[in-house]
C-alpha cells in the first residue's frame, strides 16, 4: 500500500484477521460463598471479603479482554488493535509479519474448528428463543441440561490432575486427551480452573488494574473474576468450543438485602454454547472461599455454578443483556434487586422453597414466621443479630418452621444456616426483619437451643413416640409428664433451665426425674415457679465414651405465680435404667415424719433407708420395696441397697434433705 502525496506514508505487507464479538466482560471483585454461622468464609460475586476491584467497563477504550489475553509465544509478538462501534461490537485487527503464521490459525490447529455457520463465520449467535428457559425455577433440576455428574468422575479426576503448562495451547490439549464431546471438553476446562486458578485479592482491590494475561495467571496461578471469565473463554475456544464472557451485577459481598445496583458492573462469568443452546456457568464461584477476616483463598470446589438453571443463576448474577439471562420472561433490574436470593447451598442442600418469597419481612404481633421446604431431612439453626436467641425452630420431615420474637423494634438481621452430611452449617438465607410492635409477654429462655420438639432427628437418635409431639407444653399447676420410647442401648439424660429463679447449675436436673417403666422412659417435672422454661433433651450409646449429645428440648409454660414445687430426691450412679420411684418423689422431706418409701428395684438383695436410724424396706409380691423411715433428727435421708446378698457393701442410690426444724 502506498501513498506517494504523503511524505509520512509506509507500504506495508500484512495479513488482517478481523473478529467481530460482542464487548466481553469487565473484572470483578464479589464472592458468593456462604458463611458457616461464625461467618469466617465466604464466597461469591468475584469474591466476598474484598473491595469492588473491577476494571472499569463503561469507560474502556481502545483495549478489552481479548487483547489484554493475546499470549505471547513467539519472540515477534503481533500488534493488535481494538475498537468498538456504537452498538458495541468489537473490531480487533491483528498486525503479522509477511511470512508469519498468525498465532489464532495455530490455535485452531489444535483440535477442532469453531462450529461455522452456514455463511463460515465463527463469530458465536447471539442467545435466542430456543435458549430461554420458563421462569420461575420448576425444581425440575439444578442445571440447564440433563447431567449425570457420576460419568464425570474420572474425567474429573484427571482434569484436577494435569499440571499447569508454559502455554495454554498445551494445556488445553493436555485437558482433551480425555475429553471427546464438547460438553467433556468444557468440563475438563472448567475442573481445571476451579482447582488451580486462586482468587488474587491483592489484585482485586486494585480498582483499575487491567485484565490479566493468560501467560501470568498460568504463571501465577492468581486472578480475579475478570481473568477467571476471560481465561475460560480463551480456553473454550481453543478447544472449539464457542463461548462468551458475560459482564453484569451480582449478589456477593458487601451485598445489602433489598439494595439497588448501577454504574459500573462488578462480576464477570460466561456462556458456553453446548447442544445447541447457551449455558452459564461461573469459574470464580466455583472455585473456593475468601476469608474475609485474614484474607486468605482456600479452595473449595462448589459445583452449583457448572450450567446452573438460569431461573436459579439470575438470583445472583444479572447480565448486561438482558438475552444472557436465557429465560422467559427475562428478568429486569428491579426484579433482580427485590426476589429473594437464595444462596447456592440452598440448592446444593436439597432445599426447594422458602416463605416468605420477599427478603424483608414484616412482625405481625411481634412474630415473624419462616418455612423451608427441602427434599429430605435436614438440619437447620438461625441466628438473629449474631444469636441464636429469640425463636422457636421445629424441624420437620420435609423442612422446618422458624418462629422468631425480636426483643425490641426496628430492624433486624436474620440468617438461616443448614447442616448437610458434613459437620459443618452454611448460611442458606438471610432476611430483613421490620418489627414495630414487641410482645412483652413472650419472653424465651436464654438457653433454649434448636431445635424445638421432637423430630426425624430425634428418632435417628433414639427416641421414639413421644407423648408431647407439639414443641410447647402448658402447665397450669407447674408440673407434667413427658415419656417416650428409647432405642436399646441408649441412654437419656434431661435438664430444666430458666432466666431467673432457684435453678443454678448444680440443680438444673434436680427438677426432673426419670422413671423407666417397660420400653418407655417418662420424665417428671416440676417448676420452681411461674415461667418460662427449657427442656434439654441428650442421649449417649451406653456402651460407647464421651459425651451425651444435644438432640432437642420444649419449650415449658407456666402462669400460675403460686408455683412453688421442690426439686426431686438426688439419684446417683446405681439408680438403674428399670428403677421406679413412687414415694416419695420431693427431694426435701418434712421433719420429725414418718415418711412412706415405696420404689421397685431390680436385682437387688436388701433395701434400707438411713436416716438418724436405718430403716429395712421389705419386697411385696408386686415386686415394689415398702417401708418408713422417720426423719428425727437427721438433716439428710439415703436409700441404700444391697446388690448381692454374700456380700455386705451397700450403695447409695437416692439422697433427701430434711427440713429444718
Amino acid at each position: 500500500m502506498e501513498r506517494k502525496k504523503d511524505i509520512n506514508a509506509v507500504s506495508i505487507d500484512m495479513l488482517l484477521i478481523v473478529h467481530s464479538e460482542k464487548r466481553r466482560a469487565a473484572q470483578g471483585t464479589h464472592s458468593d460463598q456462604q458463611a458457616d454461622p461464625s461467618a469466617l468464609l465466604q464466597r461469591r460475586g468475584g469474591f466476598q471479603g474484598v473491595g469492588n476491584g473491577v476494571r472499569r467497563w463503561q469507560k474502556l477504550e481502545g483495549n478489552d479482554l481479548h487483547e489484554n489475553l493475546v499470549e505471547k509465544q513467539h519472540p515477534q509478538q503481533p500488534q493488535v488493535i481494538t475498537s468498538y462501534d456504537s452498538q458495541g461490537t468489537q473490531l480487533t485487527v491483528e498486525v503479522h509479519p509477511q511470512n508469519a503464521m498468525p498465532q489464532l490459525l495455530k490455535k485452531f490447529s489444535l483440535a477442532k474448528r469453531l462450529q461455522a455457520d452456514k455463511n463460515g463465520n465463527t463469530r458465536p449467535r447471539q442467545p435466542g428463543g430456543k435458549d430461554a428457559h420458563a421462569y420461575p425455577w420448576d425444581r425440575s433440576s439444578l442445571k440447564s441440561m440433563s447431567l449425570d455428574l457420576q460419568q464425570f468422575e474420572k474425567l474429573d479426576i484427571y482434569a484436577s490432575q494435569v499440571t499447569a503448562k508454559s502455554g495454554l495451547d498445551e494445556l488445553v490439549s493436555d485437558l482433551l486427551q480425555e475429553a471427546h464431546t464438547d460438553l467433556e471438553r468444557v468440563r475438563a476446562i472448567w475442573i481445571w480452573i476451579c482447582h488451580h486458578i486462586e482468587y488474587d485479592i491483592v489484585a482485586a482491590q486494585e480498582k483499575d488494574r487491567q485484565a490479566f494475561k493468560p501467560t501470568d495467571i498460568l504463571r501465577t496461578q492468581k486472578t480475579n473474576c475478570d481473568g477467571y471469565a476471560g481465561l475460560f473463554e480463551r480456553m473454550c475456544r481453543i478447544a472449539g468450543v464457542q463461548c462468551m464472557t458475560v459482564p453484569g451485577y451480582s449478589k456477593g459481598f458487601g451485598y445489602r438485602t433489598g439494595q439497588s445496583f448501577s454504574g459500573e458492573f462488578d462480576h464477570a462469568w460466561n456462556a458456553v454454547y453446548l447442544e445447541g443452546r447457551w449455558h452459564l456457568v461461573d469459574s470464580t464461584w466455583g472455585s473456593g472461599l475468601v476469608d474475609t477476616t485474614t484474607s486468605k483463598f482456600t479452595f473449595l470446589y462448589n459445583e452449583f455454578y457448572f450450567l446452573t438453571h438460569p431461573a436459579l443463576f439470575i438470583e445472583d448474577h444479572f447480565p448486561d443483556n438482558k438475552n444472557w439471562q436465557l429465560l422467559k420472561p427475562p428478568q429486569s433490574l428491579r426484579q433482580f434487586e427485590n426476589n429473594m436470593y437464595h444462596k447456592s447451598e440452598f440448592y446444593n442442600k436439597g432445599m426447594l422453597s422458602a416463605h416468605p418469597e420477599t427478603p424483608m419481612i414484616r412482625t405481625v404481633n411481634g412474630k415473624a414466621t419462616v418455612t423451608i421446604e427441602s427434599c429430605a431431612p435436614t438440619l437447620f439453626m438461625f441466628m438473629l443479630n449474631g444469636k441464636q436467641e429469640h425463636g422457636l425452630l421445629s424441624l420437620r420431615k420435609n423442612g422446618m418452621k422458624l418462629e422468631v420474637y425480636p426483643p425490641t423494634m426496628g430492624t433486624h438481621k436474620l440468617q438461616i444456616f443448614a447442616k448437610g452430611n458434613s459437620d459443618i452449617y452454611s448460611s442458606v438465607l438471610e432476611y430483613t426483619l421490620k418489627c414495630n410492635y414487641v410482645d412483652m409477654g413472650v419472653r424465651l429462655p436464654t438457653e433454649l437451643h434448636q431445635p424445638v420438639g421432637p423430630s426425624w432427628f430425634s428418632e435417628q437418635m433414639g427416641i421414639m413416640k413421644p407423648s408431647h409431639p407439639d414443641p410447647i407444653i402448658h402447665t397450669s399447676d407447674g408440673r407434667c409428664s413427658i415419656s417416650f420410647s428409647v432405642e436399646e442401648g441408649i441412654s437419656v439424660l434431661a435438664s430444666l433451665h430458666g432466666d431467673d429463679g432457684p435453678i443454678t447449675e448444680e440443680t438444673q436436673r434436680r427438677y426432673i426425674f426419670q422413671l423407666h417403666r417397660e420400653k418407655r422412659t417418662e420424665l417428671k417435672v416440676q417448676l420452681p415457679q411461674a415461667g418460662k422454661f427449657a427442656l434439654k433433651i441428650f442421649v449417649k450409646k451406653r456402651q460407647e465414651p464421651g459425651n451425651y449429645i444435644f438432640v432437642f428440648n420444649y419449650l415449658l409454660c407456666c402462669a400460675n405465680t403460686k408455683v412453688n414445687w421442690p426439686m426431686f430426691p438426688e439419684s446417683f450412679g446405681n439408680w438403674g435404667q428399670d428403677s421406679e420411684l413412687l414415694e416419695p418423689l420431693s427431694g426435701v422431706l418434712p421433719a420429725n415424719r414418718h415418711i412412706p418409701f415405696k420404689l421397685k428395684l431390680h436385682g437387688i438383695a436388701k433395701v434400707l433407708v438411713k436416716g438418724q436410724d436405718t430403716w429395712p424396706l421389705t419386697l411385696n409380691h408386686e415386686g415394689y420395696w415398702e417401708g418408713s423411715c422417720s426423719t428425727a433428727g437427721c438433716q439428710e435421708v439415703y436409700v441404700m441397697v444391697l446388690e448381692n446378698a454374700n456380700h455386705s457393701f451397700y450403695s447409695y442410690i437416692l439422697k433427701y434433705k430434711v427440713n429444718a426444724q
